[in-house]
């Protein structure tokens, strides 16, 4: 049977979720003209008004929003009501540049919350559930909005946040966790150091990973479900947006539900900006449609995905977003073939290596280089070089299939990899420093 945080929403008939939506978005483009400077000057560009939004139809007449926009209006160029309306800021964990800085009034972190805690209960969460908060607290949105959603649920909430993970172990055992959160990177790392403090997956009383905040594989999946015995349920979500929680998997796991009473979605064409028709693939672009603080609306995420209405098993009526299939931006072009992150950990899994590796892009007399360093696990590692470089000529050949150009595989011994106790440095491009 299935578990809702709110039935009545979450099963709603899609005219009763159109009904919603439409009344939101003409109060949510008024509320943000009258606002918002930044946004009323974009919108007079493109000679738009308040008036000629009447239903979510007419969203597509309205500008973009990009990363771009929000670091030339930091700090507060985008906030949408005055400064002693809100609470609290989260900030992205960007590296470069500025960073993006989200603003939020208490309830804006009430909506947040209540579509985290529709996370949790989709995962099987109730009141009698240990909830394990192995996010990052702090200015990073998966620690909080995950805090926030289980304590709406009622379950007993370790806030335990990312790093130690020993410490992690220790409270996991003792206090009988039922439910992970973290990023599936770390998933995958207390799996393993599960293992090799000599636990089997069904010494836990796991029995559900929500995982998010990084792309992961299919393949990624099931490998932290043997590791860990649970069923890994994704999570997604965006800063500029909220954080998590925008959109979640149920029991079904065929693509995120969006929680559309919150957040309006639309695919595009990266390239062009037209809309793009329903199963179509392109770039997933989210309207905020009650955010108070910081209300975007028309915001380019850059992830790459597909919507669907396929009506659903679990009996919930809002659209599913796929995983998303990389981004538009970091989309790696090697030798003129577009080459994705997730590509690389799918045939590193679907060979049977963890993913723990890392993608050196380069440039060398002109030409682009790709190496890829990987990390073999204890069981399968051998001092034989012939062992070795047998195997990466395998794993190239795999991946020139997969990617169309071959790269240069290095396979590395045990724990040779950096751990990644929040997100994992998957890419580092070194073309950058010589353009």
């Amino acid at each position: 049977m299935p578990n809702y945080y709110q039935p009545e929403i979450e099963t709603a008939s899609r005219e009763k979720i159109l009904e919603i939506q439409n009344d939101k978005i003409v109060k949510q483009v008024r509320h943000v003209y009258d606002n918002v400077k930044y946004y009323r000057d974009l919108m007079d560009a493109k000679g738009v008004t308040p008036d000629d939004i009447k239903s979510v139809d007419d969203i597509k007449k309205l500008p973009f929003l990009s990363k771009e926009d929000l670091r030339i209006a930091y700090p507060y160029g985008l906030l949408g009501t005055d400064l002693k309306n809100c609470v609290r800021i989260q900030s992205t964990s960007g590296t470069t540049g500025r960073r993006v800085v989200a603003f939020y009034t208490q309830e804006d972190i009430d909506i947040w919350e209540e579509c985290c805690a529709r996370a949790i209960v989709a995962a099987g969460g109730t009141n009698e559930d240990v909830c394990q908060v192995c996010y990052g607290y702090g200015l990073f949105t998966g620690g909080p909005g995950l805090n926030g959603g289980s304590h709406k649920v009622g379950c007993l909430t370790l806030p335990m946040s990312s790093g130690n993970t020993e410490r992690q172990i220790q409270f996991m055992m003792d206090l009988g966790s039922t439910i992970l959160c973290c990023t599936p990177s770390y998933a995958a790392y207390i799996g393993e150091s599960l293992a090799e403090m000599g636990y089997k997956p069904e010494d836990n009383k796991l029995k559900a990973g929500i995982f998010g905040a990084e792309p992961w594989t299919e393949e990624m999946r099931r490998s932290i479900e043997k590791s860990l015995g649970i069923k890994a349920y994704d999570i997604y979500g965006l800063t500029e947006t909220s954080g998590p929680g925008v959109s979640f998997e149920c029991e079904e796991q065929t693509g995120m539900h969006i929680n559309e009473d919150h957040f309006y979605a639309e695919i595009i064409d990266p390239d062009t900006g037209e809309v793009l028709p329903e199963g179509e693939k392109g770039e997933l672009v989210f309207t905020s449609l009650d955010k108070e603080a910081f209300p975007l609306l028309r915001y380019r995420t850059r992830d790459i995905c597909v919507l669907s209405r396929k009506k659903c098993s679990c009996g919930r009526t809002h659209v599913k977003m796929s995983k998303p299939m990389g981004r538009s931006d970091d989309m790696m072009i090697i030798r003129g073939v577009n080459v994705f992150p997730s590509q690389i950990e799918a045939v590193l899994l679907k060979e049977g290596y963890p993913p723990n590796y890392q993608i050196l892009v380069d440039r060398v007399n002109n030409t682009d280089t790709l190496d890829i360093n990987v990390e073999l696990p204890p069981e399968q590692f051998s001092d034989k070089i012939s062992d070795i470089q047998a195997r990466e000529k395998k794993l190239e050949s795999a991946m020139r299939t997969m990617l169309g150009i071959g790269p240069k595989i290095h396979l590395m011994s045990p724990h040779s990899v950096a751990r990644s106790e929040g997100k994992a440095v998957r890419v580092i491009d070194k073309r950058k420093l010589h353009d």
